[in-house]
C-alpha cells in the first residue's frame, strides 16, 4: 500500500483559493465572515485569502453591507474583468458571437452574414487592419489565413473588452481527431473550413486557445447545465430542423466517439429510407431522408397541409389539427406520420445508448411543440421503449452560444483558479497580450 500523499501549504493554498473563488462565483458577493463559514475555513485563513485573491486580480471588492448588527462589512466577488472568453455559432448563413467574462456575464455579442469563402475584404476601421499579415506571420495556406480574417472580424465586431484567453467554435459536423479536420460537413455546409490541422490552424492565427465542437454536443452541454437535462447523467439531445443530429451525454460526460462523430444520425440507416448503397455517402439517405426538413414538408404537403417551409408547415398542422373536420383530422394523422419517423430513430439510438431521457430540440420540434412531444412519446411507447421520458429543449437563447460559454468558461475558469498558486495571478498569454483580439 503506498503512504499517504501529505498536503504541502502551496497546494492547500491552491486548493483553499479554488473552493473559495467557486463559492465566490455561485453565491457572491460575500464577506469575509461568510465566506470563513462557507468554506470551512478559520476567519484569519480567509482573510489571508481573500487578500492572496485581490493581489491576484481575482477578487475585487464589491462595497460594503450595512444594517446588520456589528460594524459595516465590506463584500467582495470575483473580478469579471480578470479573463474573458468568445463563443461563435458558425453556420452557413451567419456567424454569431458572445463574449462573456469569468463570472459568466455576457459583455459583448453580435451577429452578421457569414461572407464568401475566400479571403475577406479590408478591414473596418478600428479592427485587425494585420489580419492578413499575421496570418502570413504565423505560416498559414490562404485558406486557413482566410478562414482567420473572418473569424478574427466576428471577433471583433462583438467588441471584447480584453484579449479572450479561449474561444469556442460551434459547427455543423465535427473535427475527427484522427486527421485534423472537419468531417461529416461537405464544403457546400462548411465553406471554407476543410483545411488541414483545423484547431491548431485557428489558434495560431487567432493567438488564443480554440476549440471547435460540433453544434449540437454544445447545445446538449447547455440543456445539462441549464435546461431540461438538468440532473440526468445519460441523455441523448435530438436536433430536427433541416437536418438531424445528436449528441449523447454517457456518465455526466459528453461521448464524441473515436473519430468524434458520435451523435451524426442524420445518415443512419433506418426502416424506409434508401442507404448510402443507393446513392452515395452524400447522397440523400437515412434518418435524415425520413424526418429532415425537407421529407417532413414533403410528408405534411401529402396530408394537405402547406407552408413555405417545413417550420411553416409543421405549425400550420399543429393549428390545423386543434379543430374540427376533415382537414384537421388529415392534419393529425400527418404529425402522428411525423412522429413515428422521429421515435423510429430514437428507439433505434436507445437501443444502443439506454438513455434516460431525450431532449428534442431544433426549428422543427420547436414548431410542433408539446403536441409533437407527446406524440413521439406515444409513438416511442408503440415501438415498446416504454421508460425512455421525452422533454422539449428548455434553454433560453442560442442554445449553441449558451453551450460554448460554458465550455470556454469550465476550461478557462480551472486554468485561472490554479494560476494564484503558480505565479501569483491571471495574465493573458505573451501571444495574446503581443497581438490579441479585442475591441479596443
Amino acid at each position: 500500500m503506498k503512504p499517504p500523499v501529505h498536503g504541502t501549504p502551496r497546494l492547500m493554498r491552491a486548493i483553499n483559493d479554488r473552493a473559495a473563488l467557486r463559492i465566490l462565483l455561485e453565491k457572491g458577493p460575500l464577506t469575509r465572515p461568510e465566506l470563513s463559514e462557507l468554506t470551512g475555513l478559520s476567519k484569519p485563513t480567509a482573510f489571508q485569502l481573500l487578500a492572496r485573491l485581490q493581489e491576484a486580480g481575482l477578487v475585487v471588492g464589491d462595497g460594503v453591507r450595512a444594517g446588520q448588527p456589528g460594524r459595516t462589512a465590506e463584500v467582495y466577488r470575483v473580478n469579471g474583468a480578470a479573463a474573458y472568453v468568445v463563443a461563435l455559432d458558425v453556420t452557413p448563413e451567419r456567424i454569431g458571437v458572445q463574449v462573456a467574462d469569468l463570472t459568466g456575464a455576457v459583455v459583448g455579442e453580435t451577429t452578421s452574414p457569414a461572407p464568401a469563402s475566400g479571403p475577406s475584404g479590408p478591414s473596418r476601421e478600428g479592427d485587425l487592419s494585420q489580419a492578413g499579415d499575421l496570418s502570413q506571420a504565423n505560416g498559414l495556406s490562404p485558406e486557413g489565413g482566410g478562414l482567420v480574417e473572418r473569424l478574427r472580424a466576428a471577433i471583433v465586431a462583438a467588441r471584447p473588452p480584453g484579449p479572450p484567453h479561449r474561444v469556442v467554435i460551434g459547427v455543423q459536423g465535427a473535427v475527427d481527431p484522427t486527421t485534423g479536420r472537419l468531417d461529416y460537413a461537405t464544403a457546400d455546409d462548411m465553406p471554407g473550413w476543410q483545411i488541414p490541422d483545423l484547431v491548431p490552424t485557428l489558434t495560431a492565427g487567432l493567438c488564443v486557445p480554440v476549440d471547435v465542437e460540433n453544434d449540437v454536443n454544445l447545445v446538449a452541454l447547455a440543456e445539462q447545465a441549464h435546461g431540461a437535462a438538468t440532473g440526468c447523467q445519460d441523455f441523448v439531445l435530438l436536433w430536427a430542423g433541416e437536418g438531424l443530429g445528436a449528441a449523447l451525454v454517457i456518465g455526466g460526460r459528453l461521448h464524441r466517439g473515436f473519430f468524434g462523430g458520435a451523435g451524426e444520425v442524420g445518415y443512419m440507416p433506418v426502416p424506409g429510407a434508401a442507404t448510402a448503397r443507393d446513392g452515395g455517402r452524400f447522397a440523400d439517405h437515412g434518418y435524415q431522408a425520413l424526418a429532415g426538413g425537407p421529407a417532413v414538408h414533403d410528408l405534411l404537403r401529402s396530408y394537405g397541409v402547406h407552408g413555405a417551409g417545413f417550420r411553416e408547415s409543421v405549425a400550420n398542422a399543429v393549428r390545423l389539427a386543434e379543430g374540427t373536420g376533415r382537414a384537421a383530422e388529415e392534419a393529425a394523422a400527418g404529425l402522428r406520420t411525423v412522429a413515428a419517423r422521429i421515435a423510429l430513430g430514437l428507439a433505434t439510438i436507445a437501443s444502443v445508448v439506454d438513455p434516460g431521457l431525450v431532449v428534442l430540440a431544433g426549428s422543427l420540434v420547436s414548431a410542433g411543440g408539446e403536441r409533437l412531444r407527446d406524440l413521439v412519446e406515444r409513438e416511442l411507447r408503440v415501438l415498446d421503449v416504454e421508460r425512455l421520458r421525452v422533454r422539449l429543449s428548455a434553454v433560453q437563447g442560442n442554445p449553441v452560444l449558451v453551450g460554448a460559454l460554458d465550455l470556454a468558461l469550465a476550461r478557462v475558469r480551472d486554468e485561472v483558479f490554479g494560476q494564484t498558486a503558480r505565479d501569483g495571478g491571471p495574465a493573458a498569454p505573451a501571444h495574446v497580450r503581443d497581438r490579441g483580439i479585442d475591441g479596443t
